[in-house]
């Protein structure tokens, strides 16, 4: 399996971006697609979750209600729209698969099985 991420660059604070992770290899009947962050200096977060069967999302704190979480199956895509962008979501973005997924929330990075390349997002105030 490999991931690998895109859409990151520089903007203002309140403007939008939106991120994409493209998953080739795909053999798993039921994985989850997750985003993390990681800010200089700080451990690596969970931003959001989607299931690849069904339609669980799971979200941050943080970002609920400002990022959406969506999947085009037929082209193996994960997106995450970033809406009303805050400087303190300035981080590297990342994206990540866990073979298999049933229920329940996935929010620790050991928790998931591959990883694809941080995407810069940063936010100007």
């Amino acid at each position: 399996v490999q991931l690998q991420a895109s859409g990151g660059g520089s903007v203002q604070a309140g403007e939008s971006l939106r991120l994409s992770c493209v998953a080739s290899g795909l053999t798993f009947s039921s994985p989850l697609v997750a985003w993390f962050r990681q800010a200089p200096g700080k451990e690596r977060e969970f931003v959001a979750a989607i299931a690849w069967r069904g339609s669980s999302e799971d979200y941050a704190d943080s970002v609920r209600h400002r990022f959406t979480v969506s999947r085009d199956n037929s082209k193996n895509l994960v997106y995450l729209q970033m809406n009303s962008l805050k400087p303190e979501d300035t981080a590297a973005y990342f994206c990540a698969l866990r073979k298999s997924y049933y229920r329940g929330r996935r929010i620790y990075p050991g928790e998931y099985d591959f990883w694809g390349q941080g995407t810069q997002v940063t936010v100007s105030s």
